[in-house]
């Protein structure tokens, strides 16, 4: 078997000379035969062509002489897409961006293009070298030594969100050359969702497990154990846990523990709201809302009551937040946008319908763009219902607090959270919603290796300890990274420092190519703001292969109509005897 590490830096000097040679014999024969370089057609410097080819023979020799068989499947999948990262930003910079800044019409002609060829392959290609040698780069780093010994100081980060994550990950960057310092990161699942996205996969623009990236390969040198925390023990300093896989309760010791465990949706007590309303917290969440609307749809395409028709392609989203908002802007794009392919249906017998408490919606904006949003919603024939509260639901009808009601089978709560029962559980000070208290350095009121951050703590505000930080995805993973760098001056007896941060922006996408955003200071909507919420948020999310699946989603999604298809999971036939089984296979 082949070593999966380099055997001699001779190895790598004779494997990068080889790749090159090769690649300079490739060049030379291309220059004598008069042609324009096997691989980088339309360059007219035959200069430039021969460098080119020996840079890339050469990164491909160091690859090859490595021997990196375990990881061979990564360096390729990194290569192939930054290439693809490559052509993306040339599509963008030499063929829209370019024109665009030249104040003229972007086109799409050959006559066009072709003169851009050239600058196509160089940004192919200069992808290609950026993914190798980010892969060559891995391929080299030592692997983590994930063995628990007693003498290791343990750090435990429970929750696998945004700021679990980046406490992670930022304790990886701080001791990374300390193998007596033990990382552990404590997931119910083994990816990162990306939430920001969840409507759009809800919606069906985006594929659902494009925007989840695996702990495992953001968390190199953390051990990440998939498991369900059912109790955490202050005194002990112990978890008791559920992991896949392992019959009985596991349990798990720290030095120092980071809480980060978030929030889970909160239905006030509010009859049949649990047993018939969708949250969209997961991504299983947003995946069963999608099958839910389609296959509403499905049915109301065969049904002739009136009635029923009418309940199935009602859809009600309760809380006019972030949440709220995108989601039903998404929910309405997906129907109307696919309900071309359902004969019967009627795009007016479609509706959508957003129910806020507050008398506006998105009070987290300026009242001039939260109106905008209304207005927008409202324009595009989505019905928004201020004032009012959900008061239940029976699965036929949702019941508001003002009296009426409204016939519809889907039923959205995005209305309330609370912190994960765990946190509630905990035996420290808790505000009245049940999260955890800390002070300015996260660490939690009456302890001193116990830390929280993001939605399960109460972390008050520098200046200001009757305010405190909101619970968004920005502020998580600054907490992340704040909280690991205050356990490294814990352990080194160094007093850790207040956490300070302020919102940059805020931005929601309201359907359709257009959005709303507010960035220091700064106030955008429509196409703009859109344009802007997709850069931003690509640009957050982890991974570069992420971003680009992503991205060819979105791509996709410009000229082709959104995907309706359901799995077998998603429809149930009714049950019928063995006569009409066998008149239904005949």
């Amino acid at each position: 078997m082949l070593p999966s590490r380099p055997r001699s830096i001779a190895d790598l000097r004779i494997g990068a000379a080889s790749g090159g040679l090769v690649a300079a014999a490739l060049a030379v024969v291309a220059v004598i035969t008069d042609r324009s370089a096997f691989l980088f057609v339309s360059l007219e410097s035959e200069t430039v062509a021969v460098a080119l080819h020996l840079i890339v023979g050469a990164l491909l020799g160091i690859v090859v002489a490595r021997g990196a068989l375990p990881r061979a499947h990564e360096a390729a999948s990194l290569a192939s897409a930054a290439t693809v990262v490559g052509v993306l930003w040339w599509v963008l910079g030499r063929l829209v961006i370019s024109p665009l800044l030249a104040v003229e019409r972007p086109r799409w002609t050959i006559d066009h293009i072709e003169p851009e060829l050239g600058s196509l392959v160089v940004s192919t290609l200069a992808g290609a070298v950026v993914g190798a040698m980010i892969a060559i780069g891995r391929a080299g780093a030592p692997a983590p030594d994930r063995r628990s010994t007693p003498d290791k100081t343990r750090i435990v980060v429970v929750g696998g969100g945004f700021g679990g994550v980046a406490a992670a990950q930022h304790l990886e960057r701080i001791y990374a050359a300390r193998p007596e310092i033990e990382i552990t990161l404590v997931s119910r699942s083994n990816s990162l969702l990306f939430t920001p996205m969840l409507a759009e996969v809800a919606g069906s623009s985006l594929e659902g497990r494009h925007i989840s990236s695996p702990l495992r390969a953001i968390c190199r040198r953390t051990r990440v154990r998939e498991a369900i925390v059912d109790h955490v023990d202050l005194n002990r300093q112990q978890l008791t846990m559920r992991e896949r896989g392992v019959s009985g309760a596991t349990a798990l010791g720290y030095d120092q523990l980071v809480l980060a465990l978030g929030s889970v949706p909160d239905y006030r007590s509010i009859p049949g709201l649990a047993e018939h309303a969708t949250t969209l917290k997961t991504l299983a969440d947003a995946e069963r809302l999608r099958s839910q609307l389609i296959g509403n749809l499905e049915q109301a395409d065969v049904e002739h009551d009136p009635a029923t028709r009418r309940a199935l392609l009602t859809t009600v989203v309760a809380g006019g937040g972030f949440a709220g908002t995108e989601t039903v802007a998404e929910l309405f794009d997906l129907a109307h946008n696919t309900v071309r392919y359902y004969r019967s249906i009627h795009p007016s017998e479609l509706r959508f319908v957003l129910v806020h408490s507050q008398d506006r919606i998105l009070p987290e904006l300026s009242a001039d763009l939260a109106e905008f949003s209304r207005s927008r919603l409202e324009a595009r024939g989505i019905e928004v219902r201020l004032g009012v509260r959900v008061s239940g639901a029976d699965g036929q009808r949702v019941h508001l607090d003002d009296g009426s009601s409204i016939r519809a089978r889907t039923v959205v709560w995005t209305a309330g959270n609370q912190p994960h029962p765990v946190i509630q559980d905990l035996r420290c000070e808790h505000d009245r919603r049940g999260a955890v208290l800390t002070d300015e350095t996260m660490r939690v009121v009456g302890q001193q290796n116990v830390w929280a951050i993001g939605d399960c703590a109460r972390i008050p505000v520098v200046g200001d300890p009757d305010s405190t930080h909101p619970p968004t995805a920005q502020h998580a993973l600054r907490q992340g990274k704040a909280v690991a760098r205050n356990i490294a001056r814990h352990l080194d007896g160094r007093p850790p420092e207040p956490f300070d941060f302020t919102t940059i922006g805020v931005l929601v996408a309201l359907g359709h190519r257009t959005a709303a955003a507010e960035i220091a200071g700064r106030r955008f909507s429509g196409f703009p703001a859109w344009f802007l919420w997709r850069t931003v948020y690509l640009a957050k999310l982890p991974g570069l292969e992420r971003k680009v699946r992503v991205a060819i989603d979105w791509t996709i999604d410009l000229f082709f109509p959104r995907d309706i298809v359901l799995g077998d999971d998603d429809w149930h036939a009714p049950d019928v005897d063995a006569t009409d089984r066998r008149e239904v296979v005949s």
